[in-house]
């Protein structure tokens, strides 16, 4: 699986190559800047790419940019970003381009390795991977809208591991509860929210979170 890194910080993006390389991923470019994450994105077309929010010319928001840039040129290009803080509207740019996979991690989540791995690989795979601070802080930012305040607290549990990518079975796992009465929390979510029912997880998700960045 070939991947793309842009990191500015040597210590953190040589982490990030020994890492994935440790796990069988092929590291083709690892960059620091912008201009050069989207001329190796272009290059290269990863399987994923892992992509820090903040990078130079701008440190603001470059390798972002960068990224969805090359999505526009390749549709459906995985990318997996990657930010110190919780961005509301990189994440809602990110998410409003359902095509492809997508992941949004908080950095500390890198120190947990199997977990980083897993959600590089799911993202590479066309799936979702949200940090559950980032789902978080989204829920709360739409707290005060009505179609939220219709959620039980059950249904807001449930919502909240839906969005981190979870599929049914997982749910229930996670809540000890049985699967029926997962399909039938997620029924009630997409009915108060006005959302069509789906099966397939990535494309609910990103109906969900897509609902609350509106």
């Amino acid at each position: 699986m070939r991947v793309v890194i842009a990191e500015d910080l040597a210590l953190l993006r040589d982490g990030l190559i020994r890492l994935l390389s440790a796990y069988g991923f092929e590291v083709v470019e690892a960059v620091d800047n912008g201009p050069s994450l989207k001329r190796a994105l272009l290059e290269h077309r990863p399987d994923v790419a892992v992509v820090d929010v903040r990078l130079p010319p701008t440190f603001t928001d470059e390798g972002l940019r960068a990224a969805l840039d090359a999505r526009r040129e390749i549709p459906g290009l995985p990318v997996l970003v990657l930010s110190q803080h919780v961005e509301q509207l990189y994440s809602r740019e990110l998410l409003s381009d359902s095509s492809g996979g997508i992941g949004y991690l908080l950095k500390d989540r890198v120190s947990d390795v199997k977990q980083f791995v897993e959600a590089v690989r799911r993202v590479a795979d066309g799936g979702t991977a949200l940090d559950p601070d980032v789902v978080s802080q989204l829920l709360t930012r739409r707290s005060r809208d009505e179609p939220l305040k219709a959620l039980t607290p059950r249904e807001r549990e449930v919502l909240e591991l839906m969005a981190e990518g979870r599929s049914n079975a997982a749910i229930a796992g996670k809540l000890f509860v049985t699967d029926k009465a997962v399909t039938k929390h997620t029924a009630n979510i997409f009915a108060k929210l006005g959302l069509p029912v789906s099966e397939d997880d990535n494309r609910r998700v990103l109906a969900v979170l897509a609902y609350l960045h509106a």
